[in-house]
């Protein structure tokens, strides 16, 4: 089998350019979740360009979710594919992302604090509910997306704020994005689920300033994302 993805690029193009070639490479090997790629010195070599120029577009890679370096073992793939999201779309994703996470955590902490003060035992068993739903798609090897989902949305549901509500679900598509950034984090899935633990504890227990606080650090949790510490560079 020929590498035509690999063939050698002109001096001009930049990572952009790298990160199609990659997705190329993988498809036309039929590289999936758990198979390397070729050292970054190789790839360099293979395409004509700088080794910077290779890091740079593994990093994007990374950034999405698509692969994990290995430190002094290489470049794996997470998932069966390298189909990536434009990287014009990735820098306006991280450039909305700081608003999307205050506005999270000034709207989510109060409706914690109120939830702990109004809940009602349906809105408990909703809370539970998705807190198993989550505990399954993790134990299933999933994110836990949709039991995050809905466990958020059921704390909002127990604060019991028409206007809070209406301004969360002015937000979902934004929160989407943010909730799925946060949980393809190493480790970050079981730690969310232990994080929504302690918040249901303190909706339970009627402490409200508790439910605000934990709340308050499981979004602060959910702001600490690979994407904010990724720098696009120059075209």
């Amino acid at each position: 089998m020929t590498d035509d993805a690999l063939r050698p690029m002109g001096r001009t193009r930049l990572y952009e350019q790298v990160l199609e070639r990659l997705r190329a490479y993988a498809a036309e090997h039929r590289l999936a979740a758990g198979d390397r790629l070729p050292a970054e010195r190789d790839l360099a070599q293979r395409l004509g360009v700088s080794r910077a120029s290779v890091k740079q577009a593994v990093v994007v890679l990374e950034v999405q979710g698509l692969v994990e370096t290995r430190h002094g073992g290489g470049t794996y793939l997470l998932r069966d594919t390298l189909d990536h999201e434009p990287v014009e779309r990735l820098v306006e994703r991280r450039r909305r992302l700081p608003d999307v996470l205050e506005a999270r955590e000034a709207l989510e902490t109060k409706l914690a604090e109120l939830a702990a003060t109004r809940r009602t035992e349906t809105d408990l068993t909703a809370l539970r509910a998705a807190l198993a739903h989550m505990a399954g798609e993790i134990a299933s090897g999933g994110h836990g997306e949709e039991g995050d989902r809905l466990f958020h949305a059921a704390v909002t549901e127990a604060g019991h704020s028409p206007l809070l509500a209406e301004f969360m679900a002015s937000l979902t598509d934004q929160i989407t994005e943010s909730r799925r950034e946060s949980l393809r984090q190493p480790g970050r899935p079981d730690r969310s689920l232990a994080q929504h633990h302690a918040i249901l504890d303190a909706i339970e227990a009627e402490e409200a300033k508790r439910a605000a606080a934990a709340m308050r650090r499981h979004v602060r949790t959910v702001a600490k994302v690979r994407l904010l510490e990724w720098e696009p560079g120059e075209r």
